[in-house]
């Protein structure tokens, strides 16, 4: 059976969805903003939040890092100014994990570089996301592997032998792991996002729940993901989309992400058994919308029924059904009937 635990939460096909608020850096490097996406994510219904960790003079070359960064969404003057600002000391990260823990929410954290899972193995975190950029980086994948904890894999930009080759990397430490189709474009249009790959998923990783990091500017495309089978949403989250930042523009906002965990919730009720059959709360509006034979006008005991005699009319419930007309027609009337009444077998010299 699939199975994923994180945190002692366990997700599986037959179980709810698992729902991540990807705060990433739209906090704006401010703690209190952060636990406040926290808090209202909660509210939403979110079951995890997850952060990005960067390690930014390690991750970024000198002259990237210190290269001018003229955008309306910069924090400083060069990109490393910019990234550095968006960036929680350890002290920060330990008040927010234990914040997650009194919400009840899972803390994950996306680790772009070495020294930042050794950073985030210092407070204890939950789980791990390897993102789309690393999906080729068997080395980081690895030490990542070596700590045991649960990981999320994004596979934008990747190919199936990729995602095969970061199975066979983590699998030799532990099978508790999940695999994410992605497209790694900001936002991705509805046709790029290849949603049929998570069946594909399904069927070369039996073992594994599959889920959608899901970068489209709505919600339904996450109903649709969840009918082909993926069982985790990740879904960029901030409090208002006009706010400084390249990701809050395609992220959703509370009231987005509410009706998304809603409906994810609905479709997991409205699957159902497979099984048709009537239900119990059909038979009062099919009393009223049904139909059964009734006599068409007033008829003579030892009439012989013609088609003309039998009407079909509303309200059904006790009676013959329509398609049982020709079983009647041509049969001896054995009581009178009056006009509208109801023609049963029993009425009938059979």
């Amino acid at each position: 059976m699939r199975k994923l635990d994180i945190g002692g939460k366990i997700i599986t096909d037959e179980g709810d969805p698992l729902v991540i608020a990807e705060i990433g850096h739209n906090h704006q490097g401010n703690l209190d903003t952060c636990k406040k996406m926290f808090h209202t994510a909660k509210l939403c219904g979110v079951d995890a939040v997850k952060l990005q960790k960067r390690t930014n003079k390690v991750l970024f070359t000198k002259d990237l890092y210190f290269a001018k960064y003229e955008s309306c969404h910069s924090y400083g003057e060069t990109y490393g100014e910019h990234r550095e600002a968006l960036e929680f000391d350890i002290e920060a990260y330990i008040e927010l994990k234990n914040y997650a823990q009194e919400l009840g929410l899972s803390f994950l954290c996306t680790a772009f570089d070495f020294p930042s899972v050794d950073f985030l193995e210092d407070i204890g975190i939950e789980g791990y996301k390897i993102a789309s950029g690393d999906l080729k980086n068997t080395p980081l994948i690895r030490y990542i592997a070596e700590t045991g904890k649960p990981i999320i894999i994004s596979t934008g930009g990747g190919t199936l032998e990729d995602v095969q080759r970061v199975y066979d990397t983590i699998s030799p430490y532990h099978k508790n792991f999940s695999i994410l189709q992605c497209t790694a474009t900001y936002p991705v249009e509805p046709e790029d996002m290849n949603l049929k790959v998570i069946s594909t998923y399904r069927e070369q990783f039996p073992d594994l729940i599959i889920g959608l990091s899901d970068h489209q500017n709505g919600i339904a495309m996450a109903l649709v993901a969840y009918m082909l089978g993926a069982r985790i949403f990740e879904k960029h989250f901030t409090l208002n989309r006009a706010w400084k930042g390249s990701d809050h523009a395609f992220s959703l906002e509370p009231t987005g992400m509410s009706k998304m965990i809603r409906d994810l919730k609905r479709a997991k009720r409205a699957i159902g058994d497979g099984i048709k059959k009537p239900l119990p709360c059909e038979i009062k509006p099919l009393i009223k919308m049904s139909k059964i034979l009734v006599a068409a006008k007033d008829l003579s005991v030892n009439h012989i029924l013609a088609q003309n005699d039998v009407a079909i009319k509303s309200p059904g419930g006790k009676g013959l059904n329509p398609y049982e007309i020709d079983a009647i027609v041509g049969k001896m009337l054995n009581r009178n009937l009056k006009e509208d009444e109801v023609i049963n077998f029993e009425d009938l010299e059979m």
